[in-house]
């Protein structure tokens, strides 16, 4: 059974500075405006059933670490979707068809963002087309059928299904509602990041007075790490130091920054962190990231299946929390950093630290949830 003591050992997989690290508000919200970003918040929270998600203080992993709070922003609770994604393809969706009932909307997914952009479709009476690749589980295309959503699956991986997706979108005339951006295809992945940005909007008045000393984001092609950079931008009176964690399999915004200019890598295995496995950064988080982020970090999935575990045993916190597999990077980073005094000491981790930390979905894939509970590891 996993307990909290044999965190001790974990480790990161690796680690970077990066040297072009030049934080500058005005420059984030030129790329992202604040404009964007209110009128994101200001359309989510009318929803129907919006209300702020928690962020839980992991009291006994603070303990543990002897750092003073690690905060987790429990995106479980999302409006029943079960991930933060809620916020950013439904919003675009609204925003994209502005009323019209006649667009019909595609888009590609490793599993969340589809879901959103169905619910979002379903919720104005739009037809859905969600292209999924091999990968992507029976159980999550069921959710997205289950929003009325007409579910392609591609053979291969999710960037062929991207160009499938934009292949049958242009034949067919359809709008195309993703959170990738590419040449000329700016706005809606604009629109989504600025509904993602709403977490921050609601972090920065659940923390009150208390500054945070720390966030780590995740990052798959870069969307929701960016976004929340923009919302810190929007948000926040003080900078933390950002990093960004990613699966050590599919590190392209490591390797982006190493070598300054986006790097498409090749996946060799996929990461049980399916919405994290992507080989390239996207245009848009590259350009707001790049000088943004103070560090990065690549985690291996052997911790995934434990942090769920003692998520979900109450083992970090007072309370158990339903985390699902790209919610444990962040925290087994942390753990990974803290195991390392030397770079617990160069990025300033210590007993007065406030890390934030993003649990960006919960039992979003059920199946997968219950393997992981029941994984004996």
């Amino acid at each position: 059974m996993s307990k909290i003591s044999e965190v001790s050992n974990w480790k990161y997989s690796k680690f970077l500075k990066n040297e072009k690290n030049n934080f500058n508000k005005n420059s984030i919200l030129k790329i992202l405006p604040k404009l964007f970003i209110d009128e994101a918040y200001n359309v989510i929270s009318r929803w129907n059933n919006y209300f702020p998600t928690p962020l839980i203080s992991l009291k006994k992993l603070s303990k543990k670490l002897n750092l003073n709070q690690i905060f987790y922003k429990d995106e479980s609770k999302r409006f029943n979707l079960k991930s933060f994604k809620a916020l950013g393809g439904a919003y675009a969706v609204e925003k994209i068809t502005d009323g019209n009932k006649e667009i019909i909307i595609s888009t590609a997914t490793a599993g969340n963002h589809g879901r959103s952009v169905a619910w979002g479709s379903k919720n104005l009476g739009l037809n859905c087309k969600i292209f999924i690749s091999k990968y992507v589980s029976e159980n999550r295309a069921e959710v997205m059928r289950s929003f009325g959503a007409d579910v392609i699956r591609v053979d291969g991986n999710y960037e062929d299904s991207l160009n499938e997706c934009i292949r049958q979108s242009k034949k067919n005339n359809w709008q195309i509602v993703q959170d990738v951006a590419w040449k000329d295809y700016i706005l809606v992945p604009k629109l989504t990041m600025a509904g993602y940005s709403v977490m921050m909007k609601e972090i920065s008045e659940q923390i009150k007075i208390q500054k945070i000393s720390h966030i780590i984001l995740q990052a798959g092609v870069g969307g929701m790490a960016a976004a929340m950079v923009a919302g810190i931008a929007r948000y926040l009176d003080h900078v933390p130091q950002i990093i960004v964690v990613e699966p050590e399999s599919a590190a392209c915004v490591l390797a982006s920054i190493k070598n300054e200019k986006i790097e498409k890598i090749l996946i060799e295995k996929e990461s049980i962190m399916g919405g994290m496995s992507c080989g390239e950064v996207s245009l848009i988080p590259w350009e707001i990231l790049k000088n943004s982020i103070s560090y990065c970090v690549t985690v291996s999935d052997e911790y995934v299946s434990k942090t769920v575990k003692l998520l979900a045993r109450g083992e970090f916190s007072s309370e158990k929390i339903v985390g699902g597999e790209c919610s444990t990077p962040g925290i087994i980073a942390l753990i990974g950093l803290c195991n390392d005094k030397q770079i617990k000491d160069q990025i300033n981790l210590n007993v007065d630290s406030n890390v934030l930390l993003i649990g960006c979905e919960g039992d979003a894939d059920e199946n997968l949830y219950q393997e992981l509970l029941k994984k004996n590891d």
